[in-house]
């Protein structure tokens, strides 16, 4: 049986700089020594090392109003003229086969660019992550709608060679409870798995109830990572 290393995983101790450099490379800014994505798509950001030269770039490319987000594995340092403002244990989990699941009593909806600004919105109210103006253009999003208003969504983000990052899953807090988010996140996987590709996902370690229903999904735990913010100092 392949190692997960075998299978790509190891794209994860890094994700934000090896999705950058492969599947995130048409929206990234910078050169070779860091990198970031354009200001409408999000947030993160990545130096290529550890070396002065590659925390300087990177330094650079923290806007003078804003931030930027790193997700590393191991520790790094802040590059220079910036601060950490917040730092949190991330753990990443994987999806090689859903768990069995029962078809959802509603009805699941494509979205498209005529939703960009309820999607916005509902991310804006719920903060699901980081979210920007373009972040829907990062992969497929499907929703659910109540009369016409978007109450649920989850879709696509964080691209690599075989390997998708489930992200934006968030429902409306008038609307909770009613297996939204199980239901989406299912769809968004088996198209992932369909496509050849493993879903993965993010979630602040202090979520316990986030993990579990990933777990029933059929996610398990790959490992941990830290989300630091960063900002000019």
């Amino acid at each position: 049986m392949p190692s997960t290393h075998d299978m790509g995983y190891e794209q994860l101790d890094r994700p934000v700089w090896n999705a950058l450099t492969t599947r995130w490379a048409a929206i990234a800014e910078g050169d070779p020594r860091a990198r970031r994505m354009d200001r409408d798509y999000g947030v993160f950001g990545a130096a290529a090392d550890r070396s002065p030269e590659s925390l300087a770039a990177l330094a650079a490319l923290v806007p003078e109003q804003g931030e930027l987000w790193m997700v590393e594995r191991e520790d790094w340092p802040a590059p220079p003229d910036t601060r950490f403002v917040r730092q949190a244990e991330c753990v990443q989990m994987i999806c090689e086969r859903l768990a069995p699941g029962k078809d959802p009593a509603f009805e699941i909806v494509e979205l498209g660019k005529d939703d960009a600004p309820a999607m916005y919105d509902l991310a804006m109210l719920t903060q699901p992550g980081p979210y920007a103006a373009h972040t829907n253009r990062l992969g497929d999003f499907i929703g659910v709608k109540q009369d016409g208003a978007l109450i649920a969504m989850a879709g696509e983000r964080m691209k690599m060679p075989g390997l998708s990052e489930v992200s934006g899953v968030c429902t409306h807090p008038d609307h909770r409870g009613r297996g939204y988010a199980g239901a989406l996140m299912r769809v968004v996987a088996e198209r992932m798995l369909a496509r050849g590709e493993t879903p993965w996902l993010h979630a602040y370690a202090s979520n316990v109830g986030a993990i579990a229903l990933y777990e029933s999904l059929g996610f398990r735990l790959h490992g941990t990572v830290t989300a630091s913010i960063l900002v000019r100092a």
